[in-house]
């Protein structure tokens, strides 16, 4: 059966070959024209030459481009049962011993799961984790202020990472692991190496690692070990909670014994199997993405005093105190919300989506079989002067209106769209206000720039993160 994605009535199809692109390398396609740490930069500038719908070559075989924020958004939407992640990545990620979660699920896997990661990540169930995450911005907010009195310079992403680790450890697991405080975070460290592995692999044009087993392949094998056992660890762990503690069932203290009830439920239809691999899920959504949109929201702040001064005026307005945070203070931190909305349009740490096939389509006057391959280009249309107005700056303000000379939002889709929208959507908003509104109503920025002065290059591994960016903070005095 063949789906159509906004075709033009009796348009004349194209197919994907007949696409105009970069020129491949024979067998090699475009990937001697591509840098994996910047892949997203590469097929950005193509775009720019070849269109909103062109092709390009991985290895051997074709991909359809899509950099037009419309046709992005309906291939979207047509998850799961048009479009998949490319079974690729699944593979790959099995192959090393990977159990999926509901980033790679598919079908009905992915339908029973998602069930129990919503209940899960529920605005009620973060709300009520809320006073443990304040516990988090406030040991952030004293490792800062040491920082600030010994004039020395933050590593940003760095700290933020530990920030977001410490929240999502305590959220997922009830485990206070304290990484800010230089606690280690057994699992992180696991994941810190097996992610880049899943990214690098899938862009492998042979899989060598199946024949002969490099050190950093016995190294990635030795990480995916240790993972299971310490996730298979905590699911035990609160398993025997829930038995010595029954009336925890009703109201779960945590993610993980929440995920755990909720496929105990009789047709659930999943198992401890998924609950680990949505535990490792969990870990990614709540370490990579949510510190480098931190990262990149305060340095867009730092480069534009006018933003930085009404986010400080709002934060000072609703929530001067970090101890006495309030999830109300939070969720009224509306300009503070538009910044974060406008970091992720200018510097989304999902720059790019690639989707499979799962049957014959057509997406705009293209034709695409089943099992073709689709990248989405996620930074495009945001940026470009056709649909945004002063694209190329950074101006919370656009989030805010509304009527007449609102901007279309769906120009900017950072969690994706669909069903398969990211289901940690508001708690990764709700942390991002938390640490934003701490710095700003306890310090002031000294500075926040890379040892060049230079806007800071764009590191891309699973996710996209900012290099080298430190910071150098003072004592905020009312």
């Amino acid at each position: 059966m063949e789906n159509t994605i906004t075709a033009p009535a009796a348009a004349r199809l194209r197919t994907v070959a007949s696409l105009p692109g970069p020129r491949p390398w024979p067998l090699m396609g475009n990937l001697p024209n591509m840098q994996l740490d910047r892949i997203h930069r590469n097929v950005e500038q193509w775009s720019k030459r070849y269109g909103p719908v062109f092709k390009i070559n991985i290895g051997p075989v074709p991909m359809l481009v899509l950099a037009d924020h419309q046709l992005v958004n309906a291939a979207l939407r047509d998850r799961p049962d048009g479009f998949r992640r490319p079974s690729i990545t699944a593979e790959v990620s099995n192959e090393m011993g990977g159990r999926p979660g509901v980033f790679l699920a598919e079908g009905a896997a992915w339908r029973n799961q998602r069930r129990m990661v919503m209940t899960a990540l529920a605005p009620h169930a973060v709300k009520a984790y809320f006073p443990s995450l304040v516990s988090v911005g406030l040991r952030l907010q004293r490792r800062w202020r040491q920082a600030a009195r010994d004039g020395g310079a933050i590593d940003l992403t760095e700290d933020l990472k530990r920030f977001s680790v410490d929240v999502i450890a305590g959220l997922a697991f009830g485990n206070d692991v304290n990484t800010i405080d230089g606690g280690d975070d057994v699992i992180q460290r696991h994941m810190d190496t097996i992610l880049p592995e899943v990214s690098r692999r899938s862009f492998a044009l042979f899989p060598y690692w199946r024949y002969l087993k490099l050190p950093r392949d016995r190294h990635l094998d030795s990480c995916v070990r240790e993972l299971d056992k310490a996730v298979d660890e905590l699911i035990a762990t609160a398993r025997v909670r829930l038995a010595a503690e029954p009336q925890r069932r009703e109201h779960p203290t945590n993610l993980l014994e929440a995920m755990i009830c909720a496929a105990d439920e009789g047709d659930s239809g999943v198992s401890d199997v998924a609950v680990a691999g949505n535990v490792t899920t969990m870990l990614l959504a709540g370490e990579d993405t949510t510190s480098n949109t931190l990262a990149w929201m305060l340095y867009l702040l730092q480069k534009n005093p006018a933003a930085l001064r009404k986010a400080r005026e709002e934060v000072l307005r609703i929530a001067p105190d970090t101890a006495a945070f309030t999830i109300e203070q939070m969720d009224a931190l509306d300009y503070l919300d538009a910044c974060a909305q406008e970091a992720m349009r200018l510097k989304p740490v999902a720059p790019f989506l690639p989707l499979e096939a799962l049957r014959d389509s057509v997406i705009g006057d293209v034709q695409i079989p089943k099992g073709g391959l689709v990248w989405c280009v996620m930074r495009h249309d945001s940026i470009s002067e056709n649909h945004v107005a002063r694209a190329d700056q950074f101006d919370p303000e656009r989030w805010l209106i509304k009527g007449d000379g609102a901007m279309d939002k769906h120009v900017s889709m950072p969690f994706g769209s669909g069903v398969r929208t990211c289901p940690g959507r508001y708690l990764a908003l709700l942390e991002i206000k938390l640490a934003g509104a701490m710095l700003l109503n306890s310090f002031d920025i000294a500075s926040l720039d890379t040892a060049a002065g230079k806007e800071p290059d764009e590191l891309m591994a699973f996710t996209m993160s900012p290099v080298g960016l430190r910071m150098q903070l003072r004592d905020r005095v009312a």
